[in-house]
This record gives structure tokens, sequence and C-alpha cells, in this order.
């Protein structure tokens, strides 16, 4: 019984020692000049094929599988869709992989005239897109096509059917972070949600996951984005202060606001963030912030991340750019056992041992969303650092 429980946490060990040692790899190369074009092959130079199948006019890459980059390559998100690009390249070029072909492909002119363009030049599975109305797009023309799509989008709303999540989903972020503050005998709790999309869904996940540790929520107040529209939402959670712990469901520059106001009425309360925090730079800076608690994705492999990043291509990454990375280890991994020509095997998708890279251990579920193990951060000084590290296996 002890050799099978602790099997699980073996594999994970591998894989982030793995993907450790993928990062670690020393790999030159040149700095790309001018922008990126909508369809880029990102991938090195295949063995020269001397008489390739032609299909529908195209050459066909009998020598590595052909998959697709779906991302924003011009308009108000090309930053981190080059920097997701970028990610994937260097991937590439850390695992020395020659089985799989990547190419670009630009997705702010059109998310479904970029799949079907990938689909007709011979993509097997697809990398994105970013945006979860881009993947509400391009997923229905996948499936059709039966080539699932790995999408960078947090909205569990657009996984199934052949569609998957890769982003760091809100709910996992807060059930982790209520759990830990329950665990330090917290009990009362308070939240600040937006009125959006996110907050709603965060507020579901906050009720449900203050449930599950046996606490109360006594307030649970939501405001318009807009200027001092938070403060009204704190001044009406007065009546019911004090708090053990208030769960801030936005940035750094909304919490930054709010929690002057909570400490007139709860001086003592537990600040509480969302996965928000750990792509916000102004975090750590946020003075207000000092001692908060917040789930993340393990820093630890993205900090060596970001300087061979910032070595390849002289900026530095976009936070989410990690993904692309461990999309790309995830191929890499399966590719294996995936024959050049051949449909993806998308069942490996479903490993219930999970995946390693950059942001730690995570598995699909059945619902197509990836179940990451998360660490819990305060924020301490013009940092943050690790109070509570990622969990060693996944709960079966």
């Amino acid at each position: 019984m002890a050799e099978a429980n602790a099997r699980p946490q073996r594999v994970i060990s591998r894989l982030v020692t793995l993907a450790g040692a993928l990062l670690l790899a020393a790999c030159s190369t040149v700095v790309p000049r001018g922008p990126v074009q909508q369809s880029v092959d990102t991938a090195p130079p295949p063995p020269r094929v001397t008489t390739p199948d032609v299909a529908q006019g195209l050459p066909r890459d009998v020598a590595r599988n052909r998959v697709a980059l779906l991302v924003p390559l011009s308009g108000s998100n090309a930053g981190v869709g080059r920097s997701l690009a970028n990610a994937t390249q260097l991937a590439l070029l850390d695992t020395k992989n020659q089985q799989v072909r990547i190419t670009n492909y630009d997705t702010a002119p059109g998310a479904a005239a970029a799949a079907r363009r990938a689909l007709a030049e011979g993509a097997q599975l697809i990398l994105g897109p970013l945006l979860a109305d881009d993947v509400r797009a391009v997923a229905p023309i996948a499936r059709a096509a039966n080539v699932p799509v790995l999408s960078f989008s947090n909205d569990v709303s657009v996984a199934g059917n052949g569609a998957y999540v890769l982003g760091y989903a809100p709910a996992q972020a807060i059930e982790r972070v209520v759990s830990y503050a329950a665990g330090k005998g917290i009990s009362n709790f308070g939240g600040l949600v937006p009125n959006a999309l996110y907050g709603s869904r965060a507020s579901t996940a906050f009720l449900r996951a203050v449930e599950q540790a046996g606490g109360r929520v006594v307030s649970l107040q939501t405001y318009d984005r807009g200027s001092g529209a938070i403060a009204g939402a704190v001044q009406r959670m007065a009546k019911d202060a004090p708090f053990g712990a208030v769960l801030i469901a936005d940035g750094a520059t909304q919490a930054n606001a709010a929690v002057p106001l909570l400490r007139r009425s709860s001086p003592s309360t537990q600040i509480l963030g969302t996965e928000l925090w750990n792509s916000d730079n102004n975090v750590a800076g946020a003075a207000s912030l000092n001692g908060a608690w917040f789930a993340s994705v393990p820093n630890t492999l993205y900090r060596q991340y970001a300087r061979n990043y910032r070595t390849r291509f002289g900026a530095s990454p976009y936070r989410l750019s990690s993904l692309g990375y461990d999309s790309v280890l995830l191929v890499v991994r399966i590719a294996r056992d995936w024959k050049p020509g051949s449909v993806f095997p998308e069942s490996r998708l479903r490993d219930g041992d999970g995946f390693a890279g950059i942001d730690g251990a995570f598995r699909f579920g059945r619902d197509g969303v990836a179940e990451r193990m998360l660490e819990v951060q305060e924020v301490r000084g013009a940092t943050t650092v690790t109070v509570s590290p990622a969990p060693t296996e996944f709960r079966r």
C-alpha cells in the first residue's frame, strides 16, 4: 500500500526534475528581428525529405508532427501573444525536439480564419487561442476536424468537447487560499468582487470554498469597476465588521485602494487575493498589501525561465507566457509515442499522473480544465514569499 501511495509523488517529482533540467539547458539562438509574421514556423529545420507527399497542393512534413499556435500577433494583445510565441520557440530549443513543428497564426484578424488556415496546412493539434471568445470560435472548427485545442484561457466555460483550458482557473486559487486561511483558524469571511463575469464566478467559488472550509461569509459586496467605486462597497461592509479575512477579487490597484478603508472598521483583518495577483507586477510594491495571502502557481522555475527568456529575446516575458512553454513540454512528452502524420493521441491528455512544467504539476480533469498544484504566497516588504508550498501529489 505504501508503494502505491508513493508512486504519484515520485512521478510528479520526476516530472518537475525534468522541467527544471530543460530550463537549465543552454541553447543559443538569434534574437528575432522585426514583427512576427501571421504564419511563422518556429521549429528547427527538419531532415531533408527528397520526395514529400503532397495533399491539396501543400507539402506534407513527413518527419514531424504539425502543431499550430493561435495567438494575437497584432493589435492590442500582440505583446502577450508574441511572448507566448517566443516561449514555445524557447521550449523547442531547450528540449532539442525534432519531432514537432510549430507554426504561428495571428488571431487578431479573426480566430476562426486562423484556425481554418492552420487545419488546411495540416495542423494536428492547436495551442491557444488566448481569449475565451476566440476559443469559442475555434473549438467547433477544430472539433469537426478531430483536432484538440489546448487554450491559454482561464474561462472554464469554454472547456469540453475537445477544448482544454490551460489557464489559471480562479476557483482553484480561491479554494486554495481560503483553505489555508481556515487552517490558520479564520472562520469569519468577507468578500469584495467586481460587477463583471469574473466577479460573478469568483463569488460562486468563494461561497463554495468557505462552506467547504467550515467557515461563514458574513458580507459579500459587489462594485462597478470605476474610480472610487470600491470605497462604497467597503463602507457597506462596515456594519458587519470585524472580519477574520476579506477576499478582494481584483488586481493590486483596486486592492491597494480598499485595504486602508477596510482597516478602519476591521484593523486586524487578513487580506486574501486571487490568481490575478500572480501576474500583477504591482502587488509586491503596494504597501497596504503587506501581509496579504494569495494562491499562485510556483514561481521558482519561472524566475529561471524569465532569465533565459531575457537572454534570448532581449526583453522580459509576460507572466502568462509560461503557459506556452509548458504546453510544448506536454506536447514533447506525448510526441514520443505520436507517429508523425497520425492523429494526435488525445487520450494521453487525461493521464492521471499529470504533467509538469514551469508552473508546476498539472493534469486535465474530465471537464478539460487543468487542475494545478498551487502554493500560497504572502506579500512581504517589496517581494512575495511562499508560506505554504504546493502539494506534492494530486488527490485521487
